[in-house]
């Protein structure tokens, strides 16, 4: 039943995209624990005409993706957007998170983190509120994957916090 429902998910990503207006704000957050590196590997995935106008509503200046001459001031203002929008506490220790960059098509935008090293989480909390500046309405989806048990949530706006325990 989960698989379908992402699966769905992603439907919606690549239906809605296909116009230049999507009637659903939505996008999804995950949150894996590599137990090599002792690190939560995290991705996000958002439509990119939403990314562009929140980052425009944050900082109050466009950008575009898909265009190499943004693409520092992207970097430079999507450092600062996860900084606000995305914390990650495990075993009740706020952990540091190290944007690394992202990735664009035509429709989406895939950022990629990474979190300071943790042993063995037991208790993962995370807050995530990306687009809620923009989107009164937003949908997250966010997963927690630890030892390979997943654990996803749908996070509704103004909703952000998840809480799991593995």
């Amino acid at each position: 039943m989960q698989k379908l429902f992402f699966i769905l998910l992603f439907s919606v990503f690549s239906i809605c995209s296909a116009k230049e207006i999507h009637p659903y704000h939505v996008g999804s957050v995950e949150f894996n624990y590599n137990s090599k590196s002792e690190t939560f590997e995290i991705s996000g995935k958002f439509f990119l005409d939403d990314l562009e106008n929140a980052l425009k509503e944050k900082y109050g200046k466009a950008v575009h993706f898909n265009d190499a001459t943004y693409k520092s001031q992207i970097n430079a203002y999507l450092i600062q957007y996860c900084d606000v929008y995305l914390k990650l506490k495990a075993d009740n220790k706020f952990l540091k998170i190290k944007y690394l960059g992202y990735e664009e098509d035509s429709e989406s935008v895939n950022i990629y983190l990474e979190s300071e090293k943790v042993i063995h989480p037991k208790k993962v909390e995370t807050a995530v509120s990306f687009l809620y500046n923009l989107f009164d309405d937003q949908m997250n989806i966010v997963h927690i994957i630890v030892n390979g048990n997943r654990k996803s949530q749908r996070l509704n706006y103004p909703d952000r916090y998840l809480y799991q325990n593995f």
